[in-house]
């Protein structure tokens, strides 16, 4: 009887729904777009957990007000597996969300997927579909999100993915991978809308099993977030990322699967993340919860956070990597009261043999200085066997937590405000290294040190921060003292 009811309302909000055809559309709303992610609800329907469980996720969605929920696997883990994806259908049908679901591994275990996916398409709230026939996995799928205004110009990009189940042969490892054809359906999609509007569209991928490339980003500094569990990905490299970093469009991949890991970082420059354990009949020892994705209309930006019962956690800012959290403890650098005449930095150009920007005073000799408008080292009077030491202010517009890089073939040191920021000293070929200082806005002392050993030169230097995409040090950022 209660399944009964349940597909009787979701026929009535198909009738309501259908006469309304813009409420299917993903829009961006005053230049906003948020997504909660769901991942591993494990629902039984036998479980007395079950009605604490639907509660929970009723208020989280009703906290968040997100427009749209994407689940990301491991839904429906026991029998009878229909009437739980009917239980699942009728949490949207209450909270009003228009969703959609990536396939987990025990999903397949439950119920065809085929058999899934029609029931998910009677809830008119679902905004997904089964995929391309013929195409690895059911329910690959790419939303659109449109613009603010109105119109039909799509402004980003939802990529839902199945990442399979488990490899015929056991030799393989024990999860499957996203296959061949997955990634060049996804390639393929990402060119198409590329070649359309001129540009990558700023977009985002959900599965459920982790990429490998998880386990390079790990145990970085500069991820944030839990890891209490391996990396529950394939042995086998599907080739995915690298079409990521090829196609240029995708911010952030989330993943759930494995319960205990929550963190987020970067790998080249792409943000992987896993989603927030959100059943109770799963296992784990976090707090059940969501996380929340906001994205912000014609940016290449994003902030994440997690919510539970207990409130929210810390926000991550793509793509800076910057946290409220380290905004909030940071140490700032008072800025100096001081009022440059002109901008540009001054330099001083050495010729010697270096191993270390140290020597460049002890090993060679000072042959010119002046200044220029940036650091740059175009001027060298020489291929091999030269340094420069720059010197000056950089003004910097905000206060928050700056990102400097520096790209050096052979070595520097940056010092902002006399510490030392990016350590990419030696002799070698060129290398990127990366460091952060929290700063007032205003001016703040600048340094950096460089020396050319042989075979090669080269010398960049960026800058981002939380509202600010990294980029050369702006001319105007930099002045004589």
């Amino acid at each position: 009887m209660k399944r009964n009811y349940l597909l009787g309302v979701i026929f009535l909000s198909f009738i309501t729904y259908s006469l309304n055809s813009e409420a299917q559309e993903l829009r961006y709303k005053d230049g906003r777009f948020k997504i909660a992610q769901l991942t591993d609800i494990h629902w039984d329907t036998q479980s007395p957990l079950n009605e604490k469980n639907r509660t929970l996720l009723l208020h989280l969605l009703d906290e968040e007000k997100p427009d749209l929920a994407i689940v990301t696997g491991d839904v429906v883990t026991a029998q009878p597996a229909r009437q739980g994806w009917e239980d699942i259908l009728s949490i949207f049908e209450q909270a009003q969300i228009p969703f959609t679901v990536t396939m987990g591994n025990h999903d397949y275990e439950e119920w065809p997927e085929d058999s899934i996916y029609n029931l998910l398409e009677i809830s008119p709230l679902f905004v997904g579909d089964k995929g391309p026939e013929g195409l690895t996995g059911t329910g690959n799928q790419v939303l659109q999100i449109k613009a603010s205004d109105g119109s039909n110009e799509v402004k980003s990009l939802l990529y839902c993915l199945d990442s399979n189940a488990y490899p015929e042969d056991e030799r393989l490892g024990h999860y499957d991978w996203i296959h061949l054809d997955q990634v060049n359906w996804y390639r393929d999609e990402s060119r198409h809308y590329t070649q359309i509007f001129g540009k990558p569209l700023p977009s985002l991928a959900f599965f459920h099993i982790a990429l490998p490339e998880y386990n390079e980003i790990k145990d970085k500094e500069t991820t944030f977030g839990g890891y209490t569990e391996g990396i529950g990905s394939s042995r086998i490299n599907g080739g995915f990322f690298s079409q990521l970093l090829e196609c240029k469009d995708v911010m952030g991949v989330f993943v759930g699967h494995d319960h205990d890991n929550d963190f987020i970082g970067q790998c080249h420059d792409i943000a992987l993340a896993y989603g927030w354990v959100s059943g109770l009949n799963a296992y784990g020892s976090l707090e059940r919860g969501i996380r929340v994705i906001a994205l912000y209309e014609d940016e290449n930006r994003f902030e994440t956070w997690i919510t539970t019962q207990k409130g929210k956690e810390p926000t991550y800012y793509y793509p800076s990597g910057v946290t409220s959290k380290a905004e909030k403890e940071a140490d700032y650098l008072k800025a100096k009261t001081v009022t440059p005449e002109s901008n540009g930095i001054a330099y001083t150009y050495y010729e010697g043999f270096y191993s270390d920007v140290n020597q460049l005073k002890t090993k060679g000799q000072a042959k010119q200085a002046g200044t220029m408008p940036n650091i740059v080292i175009g001027q060298a009077q020489r291929e091999d066997h030269f340094g420069y030491d720059f010197k000056g202010l950089i003004q910097v517009p905000e206060k928050g937590i700056y990102t400097f890089g520096c790209y050096s073939d052979d070595g520097c040191l940056l010092y902002i405000d006399g510490r030392l920021i990016v350590d990419n000293n030696g002799s070698h070929s060129a290398e990127r290294k990366e460091g952060t200082i929290a700063l007032d806005k205003g001016f703040h002392d600048i340094q950096l040190l460089y020396f050319e050993d042989c075979m090669g030169q080269e010398l960049k230097v960026t800058v981002s921060n939380r509202n600010v995409k990294r980029q050369p040090i702006p001319d105007e950022w930099l002045f004589v003292k």
